[in-house]
């Protein structure tokens, strides 16, 4: 199987086994029920879809009733049909995003920062920290939703990988691996506290996290960058293209 299928099996099999995802036809939600972010809260369609327009609507709806954007993250060749049906709905691309991967073998070692120290969360204060700064870093204002830190505690419970990076004590960065699936895992919600920001603190975070699952036994790591800048900085760690995401939605 290719790479970039393996990759969306992983994300629409971690979204199937969520309790909160909701089926509508050939589609899978990824619901948060505590966490509103839209980057949060998307769809999949399944593999090779060909959805219908009433199918489309009924989509919409489901999205709607969970007071949520309606809006799809997929690999646009694992269901080539649904692209063109999305955008006859009237969604909107808003991006492809490229895909990147890590393999062990290709893992490289960034500049250390000095007074940088990097643990897994254990205390709940810890997990809040976490959870301030993904929430602050993303964009957010005043304090994280109830629940923000779930998805880093069901990561490092499931065999994935949760990390919070102190400089002096103060919290600097946060990100995890999820929950594997054959052996992947997605390195998402990383994020450095903007006072942090340009001293290598998300390369040395995301060599860790990289790093600490493949010690849990995975054997390809995966993401999606924000940007051409961070994308440079997974790259600097070993990091490289597979394929592109395709993000698009309905205002």
């Amino acid at each position: 199987m290719p790479m970039d299928a393996d990759v969306q099996t992983h994300a629409r099999t971690l979204t199937l086994r969520s309790p909160d995802h909701v089926r509508v036809g050939s589609f899978v939600i990824r619901y948060n029920p505590n966490w509103s972010l839209k980057y949060a809260n998307y769809a999949i369609p399944d593999q090779g879809a060909e959805p219908t327009p009433d199918e489309l609507d009924e989509l919409i709806a489901a999205f709607r009733e969970l007071d949520r954007m309606p809006r799809l993250e997929y690999l646009p060749g694992w269901a080539p049909a649904v692209e063109a049906a999305l955008l006859a709905a009237g969604f909107t691309e808003e991006n492809r995003a490229p895909i990147l991967a890590c393999a062990p073998g290709d893992l490289l070692t960034p500049k250390p920062v000095d007074g940088l120290v990097t643990a897994e969360p254990v205390t709940d204060a810890e997990f809040a920290a976490a959870a301030l700064v993904q929430h602050l870093g993303y964009g957010g204002s005043g304090e994280p939703e109830d629940g923000t830190a779930e998805w880093l505690r069901k990561a490092a419970a499931g065999g994935g990988v949760a990390a919070l990076a102190t400089i002096d004590g103060t919290p600097a960065g946060a990100g995890g691996c999820s929950v594997p699936v054959d052996g992947l895992t997605e390195l998402a919600g990383l994020a450095v506290a903007e006072e942090f920001r340009r001293r290598g603190i998300g390369a040395a975070l995301s060599a860790h996290l990289t790093a600490t699952a493949f010690e849990r036994g995975c054997r390809v790591v995966w993401l999606e960058p924000g940007d051409a800048d961070v994308e440079r900085i997974y790259v600097s760690i070993g990091y490289r293209r597979i394929g592109e995401k395709l993000n698009i939605s309905l205002e």
